[in-house]
């Protein structure tokens, strides 16, 4: 049905006009007063002000949405490759919890002790407010001194929120307003959740549940009545109720703080006099740090990594170092960073020892907070039992030394009278007061001099088949230098360079049997520049012999002919392959005297020992938010797949992830090569090794000076490096060889890391070929069988690609192999230089015979040497 519409002559308007007029006959005889009319100018000025005031301060403040999504810095922290928490990268130490996960106990008494009409007032404490200003204007009329604060639980939020600690009516001002809306938009569990994971505590404790293990080294939930109590009376002034500098002036404020729990009904009066007669119990500052300095230059080499990547702060980004709350997996095995630490200070020492006692050359004002300024002084100790201390006063026979603890001791003049290094008389004459020193402790109260050694090292060890890094130390100490030596340090090899060429030497036609002569060798440099002549370790020469021998004994001439037969532009590719250096097509570097840094050389080792396929090293398995979601895998063979998390069954096969590495060298050339290094552990220039009796192999290195010593090796699944030189290279002295020194490291790391590992042997590569040979002269033999106890055993069983084997051939006088030198011949010039003009690679000059079984057969029964 359709309805009527209304005309304007049925629809009657009101009389505005008339309405008007009645109002302002009611208004106009109260405007017509002068005190109305100012007062609502006074109004209306006022209403103004207080809102330009109120948008000045309240611009840039947090809007109710961010309040809402405010999240607050979290430090990250780090695991080992078994999860283990080693490490936390914080500025602010916290751990964040619910507010659930709070006891009701310890919520009662911040309550109690900061704000105990909290859940009765809506931001501000005003009776409170009025009595921090009137104390304000007094103190500021007066020049009293800073006012009591009058500051709410909420508050002091809005305070950290904002990150401003001045001394001013402007910063109350902002406080008070994002007070108000704090209580708007979030409900007082949540304020309250806020407060305590964000008031400072001291001990860099930022929380509640971080300020309970600084203090008493337990989680919140465990805390006693007087522990909650005292934590309490931190917010103020942590400093203030510090409970070592001050005891008595703690235990009075946290017996404060249990009244005020009674008062407020909380706890009974016999718990508050039980909790009064309680000693404060917190533990010395520093016991609760049990992962500060695992993990030391590896920490160091994670930490610099995720700063790349994720930046330091929260303005870098959500997930940054020291604000994003990741949780970090490492490859980092403790066991065997440990042992790796320990074995290369312990090197370093036994090193630098005798050679005098060394001025660190730095110093505190005895004047001032000496123990606060040692503590400060950037000296790492490297020992667990090394400590370092100052030197507060001396004389003829002890000086008296203090800690960073506060504490003293007391250091005999005969336990410093080493000799200065550098001349100058001894150590004790040179002790002065103010001086920083490392001593050693003896006795109860009773130090010994120590010195920081002056050479410098580093140390890596890598997983073979995935490349993850399990231990990595720098050098002494991370806290004294951070210069990590293991992947910054550019140095020399020496002969720990020489598998990578006579791995290329396999790949091109040599072989473990081949003869190379062990005679000078020297190569012109250029049309007007004499001849580039080089020589042995020991300036001698043996004359004709296997490769194998000359990697075992490092041969310096063997393998320069053997570089300069393969050709120097094969091996530099190699080593280009290999990541261990861009290196000039020069004679010397097959020496090593190209420049490279032990974690590129274990890597190249690592993948000989992998056959040759490519593995890359890294420190970090994987990164989580603080959230829990993975935002990076180092494996990332998944995400590439596609279907690894899939729902369910597909009906197809399952999935295979594809192989991480590449195929880089030749593996039976690569194989080769480890099986030869072995024989260097056996009976060549790292015997020293032999007795951790498990397949090892591995390689020493000696530079010129010398001024670098290495030794790079390991097992089937293990390869670590250790090398040792100075910063500023330098002769190390004329005794330093990496088999006597940095092999002596690496076995004391073994020992340890390697002591529960199944002993794995390494497996050969398809295709290769075991022959029974002679281990002097490469021939092959038949009758008798390699004695597996006497790692000298004159037959040895050896690996040869297909086709490179001593095989048979006929001559006049009897059977030998092409390129075989006979007895004497290292000692007749003209047969030395025939077999250098031959090729290397052993083969059958002929295989005719007009009765091979009954050749073969005689020789067989005299046990002949092919």
């Amino acid at each position: 049905m359709r309805a009527d519409r209304l005309s304007a002559s049925q629809f009657q308007l009101p009389d505005l006009v008339a309405f008007n007029q009645r109002v302002r006959e009611r208004i106009d005889p109260w405007l017509e007063k002068k005190w109305v009319r100012r007062g609502g100018i006074l109004l209306l000025a006022g209403f103004v002000l207080f809102s330009g005031i109120w948008l000045y301060f309240a611009s840039g403040l947090p809007s109710s949405e961010k309040l809402l999504a405010y999240q607050p810095s979290l430090p990250t922290n780090v695991r080992g490759y078994d999860g283990t928490p080693v490490q936390t990268f914080a500025r602010e130490r916290r751990v964040e919890l619910s507010y659930e996960e709070f006891p009701p106990m310890v919520v009662q008494a911040f309550i109690s002790a900061e704000d105990k009409t909290f859940f009765r007032h809506g931001g501000i404490d005003y009776p409170g407010l009025i009595g921090a200003v009137f104390d304000f204007t007094t103190k500021t009329a007066t020049g009293g001194g800073r006012a009591r604060g009058g500051s709410t639980i909420t508050q002091q939020v809005a305070k950290y929120l904002l990150q401003d600690s001045s001394y001013s009516i402007g910063r109350k001002a902002r406080e008070a307003i994002l007070a108000f809306r704090l209580e708007s938009t979030l409900s007082k569990e949540q304020i309250l959740e806020l407060y305590l994971n964000s008031i400072f505590l001291g001990r860099n404790a930022y929380g509640v549940q971080a300020a309970s293990r600084a203090y008493f080294d337990k989680d919140v939930k465990d805390l006693t009545l007087p522990e909650a109590a005292y934590l309490a009376v931190l917010p103020k002034a942590p400093s203030n109720y510090d409970p070592v500098r001050a005891t008595q002036k703690a235990l009075t404020r946290r017996n404060y703080v249990l009244r005020e729990m009674e008062n407020n009904g909380y706890i009974t009066a016999d718990q508050r006099a039980a909790a009064s007669a309680t000693p404060l119990g917190t533990i010395r500052y520093g016991s609760n740090e049990k992962f500060r300095q695992q993990g030391g230059y590896f920490m160091e080499e994670v930490r610099r990594t995720l700063l790349k990547s994720y930046g330091d702060n929260a303005n870098d980004g959500p997930n940054s170092v020291y604000a994003g709350g990741l949780w970090v997996r490492t490859s980092m095995n403790p066991v065997m960073q440990d042992a790796a630490a320990n074995a290369l200070r312990e090197g370093l020492a036994r090193f630098d020892g005798g050679r005098g006692w060394r001025d660190l050359e730095l110093s505190v004002d005895l004047n001032g907070d000496w123990a606060a300024q040692l503590d400060r002084a950037a000296v790492g100790t490297g020992f667990a039992d090394w400590k370092k201390a100052v030197v507060l006063s001396k004389d003829s026979a002890e000086a008296r030394i203090g800690f960073t603890n506060g504490s003293t001791g007391s250091l005999p003049r005969s336990v410093a009278d080493l000799p200065k290094r550098g001349g100058g008389g001894t150590a004790f004459d040179n002790l002065r007061p103010g001086m920083i020193i490392i001593v050693k402790q003896l006795g109860a109260s009773s130090y010994a001099l120590r010195s920081i050694p002056e050479v410098g090292g580093g140390f890596l060890v890598e997983e073979v088949r995935t490349g993850r890094v399990l231990a990595m130390q720098g050098g002494f100490d991370v806290v004294g230098s951070s210069y990590n030596r293991a992947t910054q340090a550019m140095r020399q090899p020496g002969s720990a360079f020489k598998p990578i060429v006579y791995e290329t030497a396999l790949e091109n036609g040599l072989s473990p049997a081949s003869i190379i002569v062990d005679a000078p060798f020297c190569t012109s440099q250029g049309p007007g520049l004499p001849q580039k002549c080089f020589v042995n370790f020991d300036r001698k020469y043996a004359g004709p012999k296997t490769l194998r021998w000359g990697v075992e004994q490092s041969r310096n001439l063997m393998t320069v002919r053997a570089a300069s037969q393969t050709g120097m532009p094969k091996i530099t590719a190699n080593a280009r392959k290999l990541g261990v250096g861009d290196f000039p097509n020069y004679l010397s570097i097959s020496l090593g005297a190209g420049e490279t840094t032990v974690a590129r050389l274990v890597n190249a080792y690592a993948i000989l020992a992998n056959q040759g396929r490519a593995v890359k090293p890294t420190t970090i398995d994987f990164v989580q938010d603080r959230t829990g979601k993975v935002i990076y895998r180092t494996d990332n063979r998944c995400a590439v797949m596609g279907n690894c998390n899939s729902a369910d069954w597909d009906g197809k096969a399952m999935p295979r992830p594809p192989s991480r590495d590449r195929q880089l060298l030749e593996p039976m050339a690569a194989f080769q090569m480890v099986h030869i290094m072995e024989g260097v552990i056996e009976r060549g220039t790292a015997t020293i090794l032999r007795d951790l009796n498990r397949p090892m192999f591995g390689k020493t290195g000696t530079t010129s000076g010398p001024t670098n010593v290495w030794f790079v090796g390991g097992t089937p699944d293990i390869v670590g490096g250790v090398y040792l030189g100075y910063d500023h290279p330098r002769p190390m002295g004329h005794g330093a060889q990496g088999g006597r020194i940095a092999a002596p490291i690496f076995k004391q790391f073994a020992e340890v890391a390697f002591k529960d590992m199944p002993k794995v042997p390494f497996v050969a590569p398809r295709g290769i070929r075991w022959v029974r040979v002679d281990r002097a002269t490469g021939r092959r033999v038949f009758g008798s069988f390699p004695v597996q106890e006497d790692p000298k055993s004159a037959v040895i069983w050896e690996a040869f690609q297909p086709q490179t084997e001593p095989r048979r051939f006929r001559r006049s006088h009897g059977l030998s192999i092409a390129g075989q030198p006979e007895e004497g011949d290292e000692n007749n010039p003209d047969k030395i230089a025939e077999l250098e003009r031959r090729p290397r690679v052993v083969r059958a000059q002929s295989r005719r015979t007009s009765q091979p079984q009954a050749a073969e057969a005689a020789l067989q029964n005299q046990g002949a040497i092919y």
